[in-house]
């Protein structure tokens, strides 16, 4: 499936500044060696379209943020375009720019190649955008309303949102931010932001938990990640610090052995991987997760619930599954946020409720993430279940488990209450 080769890391002291001979060996194998593995895919898309271009570029981040499609010309050369799909890139109809790597195109292309669509009608925009329900809002969450300075979301007593960056290597053509993503940003005005909502998070000692997010904050350099985690760790009361990212999906490129290294210094350091379909869960996105597991940092995945592209139970088993072959632990499973012009996407809120049903009990429980709706408003995310209580018979709860069947448990009415077990005995309490 996929060619591996030798992977070096060179370690250096991180309260040192690195000597020349030092960074020299580091760009000479950190650049050469980013990724040491290339699936089927990515190699023949290289060859159609990339051929002149090195390893050390192609595994290089920065030339695949460089190199993203973002036209109409770019994405027809990648992938024969429907005609929705080319009114749409022609006319402008979505309402914040697409973009994807060179990596996701050649995933996107071999997707299609076998007759799927579900990557490209997760990037590629198409008329449906420009329909608009009475129910969706640019801003569904409420997130501006929560928003005490610039960059902070605080809906939660103990924890707050960081928006870091409004810049994603790619966009999701159903994210919850598309009303911001995307922007222009200034270094300025970015740092400005951030210290800010550092002196917000530092003057709030309730807050414990800060989630990294924005846009995606691994589109930062190594040093501004740093910036922003050694000045949160200084604060006494941030117990806990959160990346949500999709990089490892759309850029495994940039979880380099540099990243792991500085990341690791910030512990207790959890990330959260956006992913969307089987189809992402490549050798080198396996390789990324690695990265991180290795560097000690406990990785969940969340998932939006779309129609046509993963709204399938046996497509979301193996997703669930093949994320825990990569050390992923599946978290969230979302309802689809009531985004404008995203009604496309959404599928009913019972179609989730089958789904979890049909996985709960047929796979490992660690593959079962909680199934959520984000409520409108600022509500906050609130769990959904299929309901598994079935009636109350007498003394006793009657269940249906995963199979259809129906077991029953006692559970008196009244004042029985059990004694404890060392009592020897049971019965009403006198």
């Amino acid at each position: 499936m996929f060619e591996q080769t030798q992977t070096v890391d060179v370690v250096e002291n991180p309260d040192q500044p690195p000597s020349s001979s030092m960074k020299r060996v580091t760009e000479l194998i950190g650049r050469r060696l980013q990724l040491s593995v290339e699936s089927d895919a990515i190699r023949e898309y290289r060859a159609l379209f990339h051929a002149d271009v090195s390893d050390r570029d192609w595994n290089d981040w920065r030339w695949q943020i460089r190199h993203r499609l973002t036209s109409e010309q770019d994405f027809e050369r990648m992938v024969e375009l429907t005609g929705d799909e080319r009114q749409a890139l022609r006319m402008q109809q979505c309402k914040f720019p697409a973009a994807v790597t060179p990596y996701y195109a050649a995933l996107i292309r071999h997707e299609s190649s076998l007759g799927g669509s579900a990557l490209r009608y997760s990037m590629i925009p198409r008329l449906a955008e420009g329909f608009v329900t009475m129910s969706e809002l640019n801003d569904p969450l409420g997130e501006e309303h929560d928003s005490p300075v610039p960059g902070i979301v605080q809906r939660y007593p103990d924890r707050v949102l960081f928006l870091t960056t409004d810049y994603c290597s790619a966009y999701c053509r159903y994210c919850t931010r598309s009303r911001r993503v995307g922007r222009p940003e200034t270094k300025s005005r970015r740092i400005g932001v951030w210290d800010r909502a550092i002196e917000y998070i530092r003057e709030h000692p309730e807050v414990r938990d800060v989630l990294l997010s924005g846009g995606d904050p691994l589109t930062l350099s190594d040093a501004a990640l740093e910036y922003l985690l050694s000045r949160l760790r200084a604060i006494p009361h941030v117990e806990m610090i959160r990346l949500g990212t999709k990089t490892p999906m759309v850029l495994p490129q940039r979880i380099t052995p540099a990243l792991t290294r500085m990341l690791k210094r910030y512990h207790p350091l959890f990330v959260s991987i956006h992913c969307t379909h089987p189809a992402e869960l490549t050798p080198e996105a396996a390789q990324a997760c690695n990265r991180l597991a290795d560097a000690g940092i406990p990785l969940g995945s969340q998932t939006v619930l779309l129609a046509g592209v993963n709204d399938d139970e046996l497509i979301l088993t193996s997703l669930f599954q093949g994320l825990l072959r990569m050390r992923v632990r599946p978290y969230y499973l979302y309802h689809c946020d009531q985004v404008a012009g995203t009604s496309h996407f959404r599928t009913t809120l019972v179609r989730g409720l089958e789904i979890i049903r049909s996985i709960r009990g047929f796979t490992s429980g660690y593959a079962v993430p909680h199934f959520v709706v984000d409520l409108p408003g600022g509500g906050g995310k609130t769990p959904v279940c299929p309901e598994y209580l079935v009636r109350r018979d007498g003394d006793k709860l009657v269940f249906r488990n995963y199979e259809g069947r129906e077991y029953s448990i006692a559970d008196p009415v009244g004042t029985f209450q059990s004694r404890p077990c060392d009592s020897g005995h049971q019965g009403p309490l006198q």
